[in-house]
């Protein structure tokens, strides 16, 4: 069995039957939400960007845009030298890429682009999640690339990066989508925030 986080998974099962509802005339069931890895464009297969001549299924690549959009802005916020930056987080990622090695950054862009891929619906993505739970990768006495534990405020600025990552992307903060994405990283509050 890979590693997923089992409470992330049971938080998105009970936020999946959150999200579907029985209709009041027993013989016309509501419908069922698509995913939101489908309503990012699912399994159809387009063109990647990044790579020439090979294809990415389109919600991966949606995820993937998101991912990096977030990257650079908690970069953004970092060199902004701003109180209550990110930056002591991912301070051993940002000194690996500062010395030149983008290796590991680009793991992580991978990881993450997985992580969301298969937790909301990608289960044909090409690559699936199997790195570390959620609260091990987020504890620096577990992984040793996370710089230092979140606390709420933390936690809330980040999910700020990946809805502003998100609105520009083309998911407008007004919509279901965007209601239902934010309601996958609140998910993952309790296991990330630790301090």
């Amino acid at each position: 069995m890979k590693n997923y986080s089992k409470i992330t998974l049971g938080v998105l099962l009970l936020a999946s039957a959150a999200f579907t509802s029985c209709s009041n005339d027993d013989d016309d069931p509501a419908p069922v939400k698509a995913s939101i890895y489908s309503r990012l464009g699912g399994t159809t297969m387009v063109a990647d960007p990044d790579n020439s001549g090979q294809m990415i299924e389109k919600g991966r690549l949606s995820f993937r845009k998101v991912v990096n959009s977030t990257v650079g802005l908690i970069v953004a916020d970092v060199q902004s030298n701003a109180s209550g930056n990110l930056g002591a987080h991912f301070a051993p990622v940002l000194a690996e890429v500062g010395a030149g090695n983008t290796t590991k950054l680009a793991i992580l862009v991978d990881n993450l682009t997985d992580f969301f891929s298969f937790n909301t619906g990608g289960t044909n993505a090409v690559n699936t999640y199997s790195g570390l739970s959620m609260s091990a990768a987020h504890n620096p006495a577990m992984n040793p690339r996370m710089g230092t534990k979140s606390s709420n405020a933390d936690y809330t600025k980040f999910e700020g990066y990946v809805g502003a990552a998100a609105n520009a992307n083309g998911v407008a903060s007004n919509t279901e989508l965007y209601t239902d994405i934010v309601a996958v990283l609140e998910s993952l509050r309790t296991p990330i925030v630790q301090k």
